[in-house]
């Protein structure tokens, strides 16, 4: 098994202990992966402003509420043009931001003059939406149409948030990131999510990984995992937690099934250091695919039944 966590150090990091500047740091790396707003809003007068914003997330799909804060410059206390806008004209539109525009979405997180277009610095095009005044993004695969409900102030200092509450009256998805059953497929949207400092993260190909874990269904959970197996050099501790993940602890008979029909596990129980090879072999099923767990038990379990 992994080392245990007492065997690490930690640095103690309070408010007000490191400088705000360093501190800002340590929040926005900690917190990660975090989705990005692209977010598209007008002033009072229609002029359109576009930025992106990581303190953003899905808080509830019915109704459907979306949630940013455009926080207050830490350099100079001032508030950013989002904000001033959506206190004028409450609507925006959260545009996705996948790795086509990550680049283009860069340019407009500058921080421009007001009255600057980021449409047009970023070479992005803006599109009508439907049932809000704030426009759309072209290339964006996602545009999620919002009437804005609250805006929550956290405070009146350099880095303070504005929590800006957003219900979703209408959501447009691009086709080609959608499957044969209309649910979003991850490689095919390709988002972007952010780190610390000038950190992202491509939610795409080796990066994606899939856990099937039902959260209706109780698992068995670590307390039932035979000594033999939680002490294992071999297994890390994410392949306990795929262990700990089954439904059903194996029974004997079904491990002694399993035992009758493999001949690995034959020839492993005939020689040496069989109780680590078994788990080495439960390692690899493992590792194949989430439909292999309850194999990877059932050699798992040889060892404890059979040793």
């Amino acid at each position: 098994m992994t080392e245990s966590k007492s065997s690490k150090t930690y640095r103690i990091i309070e408010p007000g202990s490191v400088p705000r500047h360093d501190f800002h740091h340590f929040i926005v790396g900690a917190s990660g992966p975090r989705p990005i707003a692209f977010v598209s809003t007008v002033d009072k007068d229609g002029n359109p402003n576009l930025a992106p914003y990581s303190f953003f997330n899905a808080f509830s799909s019915n109704p459907p509420i979306f949630v940013f804060s455009s926080n207050r410059r830490a350099t100079n206390n001032t508030v950013k043009d989002t904000l001033a806008n959506v206190r004028e004209v409450p609507e925006v539109v959260i545009n996705a931001v996948n790795f086509p525009i990550v680049r283009q979405m860069a340019v407009a997180s500058a921080q421009f003059e007001k009255g600057v277009n980021e449409f047009e610095k970023s070479g992005l095009t803006p599109v009508p939406a439907d049932l809000v005044r704030p426009f759309r993004v072209g290339e964006s695969p996602i545009n999620m149409e919002c009437k804005v409900t609250d805006i929550i102030t956290l405070g009146d200092q350099g880095g303070a948030g504005h929590l800006i509450v957003c219900e979703m009256l209408r959501m447009h998805i691009q086709e080609d990131v959608l499957d044969e059953k209309g649910r979003i497929m991850p490689d095919k949207l390709d988002l972007m999510g952010r780190l610390g400092r000038a950190y992202y993260v491509r939610a795409s190909g080796s990066a994606i990984y899939t856990i099937a874990q039902a959260i209706e269904q109780p698992c068995i959970g670590f307390d039932s995992l035979p000594k033999s197996i939680l002490e294992s050099h071999v297994f890390s501790a994410n392949n306990l937690g795929q262990l700990a993940g089954l439904y059903t602890v194996p029974t004997k008979d079904e491990v002694q099934a399993l035992k009758d029909a493999d001949a690995r596990v034959q020839a492993i129980l005939a020689a040496p250091n069989a109780l680590e090879a078994l788990h080495q072999y439960a390692k690899e099923v493992l590792e194949r695919n989430e439909e292999s767990r309850p194999e990877a038990g059932k050699i798992a379990w040889v060892g404890e039944y059979f040793l």
